[in-house]
Formats: C-alpha cells, structure tokens, sequence
C-alpha cells in the first residue's frame, strides 16, 4: 500500500475549540466546519467540536448530515437559502439561516415555513461581498421583522482585514453605530477578531481555520496562540538518489545540485493535494529532522534534500505538515493559505483518526 496518509487529531480539534472559548468571553460559539470541515471531515469535527454551541456550515446537505449526526445544537446556513424550496428544510431542520440579499426577504415572505424560523441578517461594513447595505438596516430590519415566518432575528457582518494591521474598528464601529438602536444581537467575530479584537465578540463568535490548528495572522504561529495541529500529512522516502554537482532533480530540472548530495524521492504529490507551486525550500520533516524540498512538485512524488539525514533511506518517514512542520509555514513557502491546504487533501488519501 503506497505510505501516504493523513493523520487527524480529534484532541487537537478539542483543545482548540477550548482556546476559542477562552477568547470568547461570555460569547456563544458557532465552530464552523464547512468544506467538509476545512478537509478534516464532517463527522470527525462534530465529534472533536461537541462542546462548541453551534455550528456553522455552507449547505443544506451539511446541516442535514449534521443532524443525522445527532447534533441538537443551532447550525447557522452561512450563506443562507440559495432558492425558496429550501425555506421547508430550514423550518423542518431548524437551521438559522443568514439573509443577505432582497431576493431571501420576497421568498420568506411569498412561502412562509410552517414553524417560524430564527434568522441572521447580514449587513455589508464594507468588505463588499454579501450582505444588505448598512444605510438600509431600519427598513430591512423592520422588514424582516414583521414576517410570520420569522422567529427571531440576529445579525452579522464579516471582517475583510482582521489578520491585518488595519483591524476591524473601521468596520465595526459603523456596524455597532448603526445597527445599535435595534436591540438584537450580533455577530461578527471570525478566527482573527476572535483572538485579536476581543470587542468584536458580540453574542456569537464564529472560529473557523483556528479550529483546525493553523493561525489567521501571517505573523504569529499557531504555536504562540496555543494552538495544535489537527491535520498531520505524512509519507515515506520511497527512492534515494545520488545526484552530482551540476544535475538536476525533476521536472524541469529547476533544483541543481552544486555538491554531490542524497535526494529522497517521496510518495506525495499534487494529486494528494501538496501543492504544485511549492518552491525548493519548502519545509518537511524526514526521520524526525528539518528538511526542505528539491524541485518541482510532481504529481504523485516530491523530492527532498537528504544532506542533514545521514540516516534517511526507503522507508523513512517525511512530514509534509502537522506535527513539527506548521502548515502555515508550508502555505507560506507556496504562497497560498493554510485553508487551501487543508481543504485541497485528496480523497485518495488515507485518513487516520488519533485521539
């Protein structure tokens, strides 16, 4: 059996949903696991996030999974109804759906649910993605509030540079200024509002990639934040070659040897979601050791630099991410983010749950 495989912490998933809570203050929880869990799985998450108040998902077929799951906690749809038929499932599921747009408004009002359902509304303070326009907030709210098909309202708003240095205030201050006078309660808090604006709170606060063991900050380590990889992608040293100065190694022969040096080909590549774009020097771990790749990413194999390895041979075991390689600093390397990493993992690899 090829050596890939990722491992899955549920105690890690556990203890960072502990660290959210810490940061919350008196806020509820939503722990948001859609994208099947940022690739760590659906029923994994609900199991390792049980203590979380609520969960937040994309789709319907998500919230029903949940369901079936057993899950008896709120489950906020984060883009709401994406038709009128699905009006009857939210009332049938109890799904707090988000509305943000007119189109949502006319179908809850032309097909009411049988059970009234309780809503977020979603207001744009200005990253300019979904919700209804702030200046709009007293004819939306009374709006929404006036329809039997509603139960309850809340509302949201989403943070456009939380993780950056221009923060939130310029968002959130109009939000709370605004939206202030209703009385209702609000959301607004994301991984990196949650840990570094403690004000953003609000009533509910929704953690995502910080959930999984990644940081939201490019300049602060999941580590220093307290938290735990959940994802440790693994494999194996599957070939080692002697490469002499001036060879190359790979597909274009982009790393060039300039001593004579051991190169361990490993069984990852791009189609177990490694990604392509990883430069030479990307960080792994083989036998325990820092280490970094050589050349171009195949799409079944890598390559990686055996010079401090002396050791190192077929069988070894290479760390692509997790477990002593942050797979921050992997995204880094590649210029991408954590959630694309965890998200991107292959459905041919095998997947090992760890307590």
């Amino acid at each position: 059996m090829r050596p890939i495989q990722a491992r899955i912490s549920i105690g890690a998933m556990a203890h960072n949903l502990r660290v959210a809570r810490a940061h919350a203050g008196e806020a509820h929880v939503f722990a948001v696991v859609k994208a099947n869990a940022y690739g760590h799985g659906l029923s994994r998450a609900r199991r390792a996030l049980a203590a979380a108040d609520g969960f937040a998902v994309l789709t319907l077929e998500e919230a029903a999974n949940l369901r079936l799951m057993g899950v008896e906690q709120p489950i906020l749809l984060l883009e709401g109804m994406f038709g009128a038929d699905e009006i009857a499932t939210c009332a049938e599921l109890d799904l707090w759906p988000v509305l943000h747009h007119a189109g949502q408004l006319d179908w809850l009002a032309q097909q009411p649910p049988a059970r009234p359902i309780r809503v977020f509304l979603k207001f744009d303070s200005g990253m300019h993605r979904l919700g209804f326009p702030l200046a709009d907030h007293a004819a939306i709210v009374a709006r929404v509030q006036s329809l039997p098909g509603v139960a309850g309202v809340m509302l949201m708003t989403h943070f456009a540079q939380a993780d950056e240095a221009a923060g939130v205030d310029w968002q959130l201050q109009p939000f709370l200024r605004e939206l202030a006078g209703h009385g209702l309660p609000w959301s607004s808090a994301n991984s990196a509002a949650l840990l570094r604006h403690p004000a953003s709170c609000g009533a509910w606060v929704r953690p995502g990639i910080m959930l999984y063991g990644a940081s939201p900050f490019a300049d602060v380590p999941a580590e220093t934040l307290g938290l735990r990889p959940a994802m440790t992608l693994q494999s194996e040293i599957i070939s080692v070659q002697t490469v002499q100065p001036g060879e190359g190694v790979g597909y274009g022969q982009l790393f060039r040897a300039e001593r004579t040096m051991r190169v361990g080909v490993v069984a990852c590549g791009y189609a177990d979601g490694y990604p392509r774009h990883a430069p030479t020097g990307t960080p792994v771990r083989v036998d325990g050791r820092p280490s970094q790749t050589l050349g171009r990413v195949s799409m079944d194999m890598l390559c990686v630099d055996l010079s401090e390895c002396a050791d190192a041979g077929v069988g070894s075991p290479v760390v692509l991410w997790g477990d002593g390689v942050p797979v921050d600093a992997v995204a880094a390397a590649a210029g991408t983010s954590s959630y694309e990493l965890l998200c991107a993992l292959a459905a041919r690899v095998p997947v090992v749950e760890t307590d």
